[in-house]
């Protein structure tokens, strides 16, 4: 079964602001067995009382080119954003176009059709990028070695699944001390789909590494890419010497 997670993969990081600010940062894919670049993240968040409230993401090719759009709004909920994924060349769409009334309405286009679907929604709840949200409340017991489990809506599945998250180690990333969480199937699932595994700053809980299943498609198969991406503080060796701009609305 194929996931379209994340932007996880993508839309995954942290800040502790204190009053509103706009963040801006880049996010590196590569292939995650043979390391080959894949494509850049180019994401811009709004940051209003310490809380992530809306942002878009960009997805731009090795030739600088966009492939990719994402904007994102959790002003209806926390861990459940209205959000709205494209990929052009694709024609393809996926979002959460409503949340409220413990219910959410997801929307897909691919192969020509579209289609919709109402889901219910709990208080452990997560879709999208709100699942780093969800992890974040929950980062002492994460910290602890406690599982935590959540009801993850896949809008590009038109369904939701029970995950669990758990803290399996540590590493170093990029210079600095990093919890590795393991996310995956609360079911027979686990046994299918390959888990995802995020690097995070245990001080600053700022995401500094996703390794898993993408959102963005190899264009030679059509299939979503096996990516680890990486928000370093610098570009690391192997991205573009031309970057993407980090004004959303620059070119």
């Amino acid at each position: 079964m194929k996931f379209q997670l994340v932007a996880l993969w993508c839309s995954l990081l942290f800040c502790t602001a204190a009053s509103a600010e706009t963040l801006r940062f880049r996010g590196y894919a590569f292939d995650l067995k043979s390391d080959r670049y894949l494509y850049t993240e180019v994401h811009e968040q709004i940051i209003e009382n310490g809380q992530w409230r809306r942002g878009r993401i960009r997805y731009f090719d090795a030739q600088g080119r966009i492939i990719g759009d994402k904007t994102l709004d959790f002003g209806a909920h926390a861990t459940i954003p209205l959000y709205r994924f494209e990929l052009p060349a694709e024609r393809y769409v996926e979002a959460i176009t409503a949340v409220g009334g413990g219910e959410v309405k997801l929307h897909k286009q691919a192969d020509g059709k579209s289609q919709d679907k109402t889901l219910k929604a709990g208080g452990d709840s997560a879709a999208d990028s709100g699942f780093h949200n969800y992890l974040l409340a929950h980062f002492d017991e994460l910290l602890a070695g406690r599982t935590v489990t959540f009801q993850f809506i896949v809008a590009g599945n038109l369904d939701a699944y029970r995950f669990r998250a758990r803290r399996i180690g540590d590493k170093t990333l990029d210079g600095k001390a990093a919890l590795r969480i393991r996310v995956e199937p609360d079911s027979v699932l686990r046994w299918l789909v390959d888990p995802l595994e995020l690097g995070y700053d245990p001080n600053s809980k700022k995401l500094l590494e996703y390794r898993g299943i993408s959102n963005v498609h190899d264009p030679a198969t059509g299939k979503a890419y096996n990516a680890r991406i990486v928000f370093p503080d610098q570009p690391p060796a192997g991205a573009p010497p031309s970057l993407p701009p980090l004004e959303i609305g620059g070119e």
